[in-house]
């Protein structure tokens, strides 16, 4: 197999993403909160930033607001006053959308859809984050899920690029197989075992099994949190969402399997400790 810089560029920013979602994960309370709100802002502006350079015109405000505004609310209330939440984003945005078709835009309904999509997709999804880390032992399941994600994203993509000919959706990212698929599915179900066996030395309530079953069932579902990134890439032939980390673009390219391992992965838990 020859060598693939590229892969090089994905191991240093895991080993720069791991240990920062480490150290605010086991520091948690409001820093591990700020550190939430600070990818989702970014995600938000990469968000705005594809829709922007072709022709279309979210709110940025609205879009990198209300994320943060969502962190905030999850780590002071929980889910309370979600509701309110949502009904004043979307006021928010039709009000905006509706000045700015007075003031001569032209696809101002489309605008307004972006902006309460792009919202609620990292505002609602990424909050999970703060919820699980308000679980019982909250940060050793953070500690567990998100690896679990990195290392099934590393073991697709070796098992698929060493052995990789049958594609899952070519239509919709090309370079993913169904062998890297199993690839992540073995490697993830392996790591959330023996990362929730070295927890459960210090925490007798999280077994073993525990993190083999969040494995699997994340591995089988957050590829298609990437694919869902590819889909919004793929209408406007974009490869990444900026080039803030190599080897892996922007901050959307990173965290679109985490938003969905956020949601999946907590009511999982929730599952797992009744």
């Amino acid at each position: 197999m020859a060598k693939d810089p590229s892969l090089r560029k994905r191991l240093v920013v895991i080993d720069l993403m791991i240990p920062t979602t480490v150290i605010f994960a086991m520091i948690g309370g409001w820093p591990f909160s700020i550190f939430v709100a600070a990818i989702l802002g970014i995600a938000a502006w990469e968000f705005w930033r594809i829709f922007h350079n072709n022709v279309y015109s979210p709110s940025l405000p609205v879009l990198i607001l209300f994320p943060i505004a969502s962190v905030v609310m999850r780590t002071l209330w929980h889910f309370n006053y979600s509701d309110l939440w949502l009904g004043i984003l979307i006021l928010a945005a039709m009000l905006w959308h509706t000045i700015a078709q007075q003031k001569g835009a032209n696809q101002s309904a489309i605008d307004f859809t972006l902006t309460v999509g792009g919202a609620v997709y990292f505002g609602w999804l990424g909050c999970y984050a703060v919820s699980i880390s308000h679980l019982p032992y909250g940060t050793y399941w953070l500690l567990t899920v998100f690896p679990i994600v990195s290392l099934a994203d590393t073991g697709g993509y070796l098992l698929g690029r060493l052995i990789g000919k049958h594609k899952l959706m070519p239509k919709v990212s090309p370079k993913k197989s169904w062998e890297g698929y199993v690839g992540g599915l073995i490697m993830g179900g392996l790591g959330g075992w023996g990362l929730t066996a070295l927890w459960h030395m210090a925490v007798p309530a999280i077994l073993p099994i525990h993190g083999l079953i969040l494995g699997i069932v994340l591995s089988l579902a957050v590829p298609f949190g990437d694919f869902g990134e590819s889909m919004i890439k793929r209408q406007f032939n974009l490869k990444d969402t900026s080039n803030i980390l190599p080897g892996h673009g922007g901050m959307m390219d990173r965290i679109d399997s985490s938003l969905w391992a956020a949601f999946i992965g907590y009511y999982v838990i929730l599952l797992l400790l009744k």
